[in-house]
């Protein structure tokens, strides 16, 4: 959106994903004077590539679904699946306000569509809807309370005096311009796009693709970095499983997780080389470890029949009619037609039918179809189905410490006055797993939180 900057505002946030967007609107709701500002031409960021799922416990669609769920358990979900390398000031921070933002959101018309079981829930609590209107509801809102957003405009440094960020220089159609600010929020997203922040970080990410928002490179990271600001969580750098790998229309870079519905997933040897129902980033680690970094994802028409067009991971006939899967009347054809070792995969396959026939133990751990949600099946029902299946960094969910307000600190342990981060960009929360719907969770959450902190903050700054 066009339009002159403003010298000074209240409050200005910085990234137009929903992160961005819930900062803004919650700041105005407040009473601060906001812009916005974005860098890309268009706002989204990565909220608008993502499967668009959010994870909320005690929702009016899980009361409809008959799905029994609570704070507590969303609580222990997100730990364990953290493996409880997670900040537990933050994830009582998200279940406590979880509930509130879930009705906020909805009162502006968000509406979610059919419930999901996904990774690391113990019940179905995936919440998909359309992200790209749930933005354009938070900002004609946000503009109706006067928020200025202004997309074309980087951030191109932080600018502090005496101690606190008073604003930042901005760049706008080459033309640099400082903004002072009470507060600034940082919900820039993360770096899944910079290979060198990669490689410095995450070198076992050599052999994943790279997707996610265009604008997602770290320079909001950076800025911070300049100021002292301390970063947490950047070992735990993973790739989503289930991409295709190989260039094709069909793949807007989510991938499927036919595996979550009862698919197996093999490597090239016709081998499972995983439990399948573990958390996607798990399965992305351990597919990073077979041959070339890929593996297929096999599955029948069962589970092509549990395809949900309104979830893009979920989207098995959009494949099939795509042409990315490989169809074929028996395994055997298929592990053909797909290059695996016919014999080892046709053996894999009945030897997986045989124990849950028999009731046995999998040989891999696995007990249920995602996390501790479905029963499996055994894979019988023609014609069989292979997705070629590589790991992608869609984000880093790593990133800047900060507290209970939100407030961005320092090295030492200290908050950096005036300074706030919201989304992709905020580390500590995920810990050393990631369960899903727990991204577009925090944006919207620690988004809403970071801007009624700033606006608070800025009210005491004179001016």
């Amino acid at each position: 959106m066009s339009g002159s900057i403003p010298p000074q505002v209240d409050v200005l946030v910085v990234g137009g994903g929903l992160a961005g967007h819930a900062a803004a609107l919650a700041a105005a709701e407040d009473g601060a004077v906001v812009l916005q500002v974005e860098k890309q031409p268009v706002t989204g960021g990565s909220t608008v590539l993502s499967a668009g799922l959010s994870a909320f416990a005690g929702t009016d669609e899980q009361a409809e679904a008959g799905v029994q769920d609570s704070v507590t358990l969303l609580h222990d979900d997100i730990l364990a699946t953290g493996f409880h390398k997670n900040d537990p000031r933050l994830v009582d921070l998200y279940c406590s306000h979880q509930a509130e933002t879930y009705r906020w959101l909805k009162a502006l018309g968000v509406r979610y569509g059919n419930l999901h079981a996904a990774a690391g829930q113990s019940v179905p609590r995936s919440h998909p809807t359309d992200t790209r209107r749930m933005l354009d509801l938070l900002a004609s809102r946000a503009a109706e309370l006067g928020v200025q957003l202004r997309t074309g405009v980087r951030a191109q440094h932080l600018v502090r005096e005496h101690g606190r960020v008073v604003g930042a220089v901005l760049e706008a159609s080459g033309t640099a311009v400082e903004v002072r600010a009470g507060s600034t929020v940082l919900a820039s997203g993360g770096f899944a796009r910079d290979r060198a922040l990669l490689d410095k970080f995450a070198p076992q990410m050599a052999l994943a693709l790279q997707a996610g928002g265009a604008g997602n490179v770290g320079d909001g990271l950076r800025m911070a970095w300049q100021l002292g600001a301390d970063v947490i969580d950047t070992p735990f750098i993973k790739g989503t499983y289930g991409i295709y790998p190989l260039p094709h229309d069909g793949e807007h870079g989510t991938g499927i997780h036919a595996i979550y519905k009862g698919g197996i997933a093999v490597n090239v040897h016709g081998k499972r080389f995983v439990d399948e129902s573990l958390p996607y980033k798990v399965v992305g680690d351990a597919n990073l470890a077979q041959p070339d970094g890929r593996s297929v994802q096999l599955f029948d028409s069962r589970v092509l029949r549990a395809s949900d067009a309104a979830v893009p991971i979920f989207d098995f006939e959009g494949r099939r009619d795509s042409g990315i899967l490989v169809e074929a009347d028996t395994v055997e054809e298929l592990a053909a037609a797909m290059g695996l070792d016919v014999a080892a995969t046709a053996a894999t396959v009945a030897e997986y039918n045989r124990r849950i026939r028999a009731g046995e133990h999998d040989e891999l751990g696995r007990v249920h179809l995602s996390g501790g949600v479905g029963e499996i099946f055994p894979l019988v029902e023609p014609p069989f189905y292979g997705h070629l299946s590589g790991t992608v960094v869609l984000a880093t969910y790593c990133g800047l410490v900060v507290d209970r307000a939100l407030r961005v600190h320092d090295v030492l342990g200290d908050p950096i006055d005036g300074l706030y981060a919201a989304g992709e960009i905020v580390g500590g929360f995920h810990g050393a797993g990631y369960m899903t719907g727990t991204s577009i969770g925090k944006a919207g959450i620690f988004g809403r939180l970071a801007g009624r902190s700033a606006a608070a903050a800025a009210s005491g700054v004179p001016r």
